[in-house]
C-alpha cells in the first residue's frame, strides 16, 4: 500500500511540473491582466507587464507608488493556478519635476485632436512613464514638452 501511495505522489508531482495547456495559459493571462487593471491605483502613469513561465509569473514594468508594486504581486499570487511570482517591477523615483512632466505630457497627448477620444475612456490606452525627466511609452507630442530630456517610443497597439 505504501508503495502505491509513493507512486501516486510521484505521478502528481510530474503532472504539476508539466507546462500548462494553451487554454490554461490563455486563462491565466486573461485573469492576471484583469486583476492588474482593476487595481484602484493603477493608472496611466504605471505600466506593468508579465511573462508566464509555466505556472510561474514574472512581473516587470514601472509603477509610480511603492505600494502598487506590492499590490500587483499580491493580486497576481491570488490568481488560481499561479504557483509563484517574481516581482521585477521598478518603482519610479519620487520627483516633483517628473510629476510636472507627467501632467504636461498627458495634456500634450490627450489634447491632441486625433487622440482626444481616448481621454474619455475609463482606462486611457496610452501610458506615460517618466523617470528622471525621461519619457517612455509615448512619442506623440511628448517631445514638445519643456523639461523632457528624451522620449522612447515603446507604444504597442493592443488587439
Amino acid at each position: 500500500m505504501l508503495k502505491h501511495l509513493w507512486i501516486l505522489g510521484l505521478a502528481v508531482a510530474e503532472a504539476s511540473a508539466q507546462a500548462p495547456s494553451e487554454r490554461a495559459t490563455a486563462r491565466l493571462t486573461r485573469e492576471i491582466r484583469h486583476e492588474v487593471l482593476i487595481l484602484p491605483y493603477y493608472d496611466i502613469f504605471d505600466w506593468v507587464t508579465f511573462r508566464l513561465d509555466g505556472y510561474k509569473v514574472v512581473l516587470s514594468g514601472y509603477v509610480s507608488r511603492p505600494t502598487l508594486k506590492a499590490d500587483v504581486e499580491r493580486v497576481v499570487k491570488k490568481v488560481e493556478g499561479v504557483e509563484s511570482v517574481t516581482n521585477r517591477i521598478e518603482v519610479l523615483p519620487l520627483s516633483p519635476n517628473d510629476d510636472r512632466i507627467r501632467q504636461a505630457v498627458f495634456n500634450a497627448i490627450y489634447r491632441f485632436p486625433t487622440l482626444q477620444r481616448y481621454s474619455l475612456r475609463a482606462r486611457q490606452p496610452i501610458h506615460i512613464i517618466v523617470k528622471n525627466g525621461n519619457v517612455s511609452i509615448v512619442n506623440l507630442q511628448a517631445r514638445g514638452v519643456p523639461g523632457v530630456f528624451d522620449v522612447k517610443n515603446n507604444l504597442a497597439v493592443e488587439k
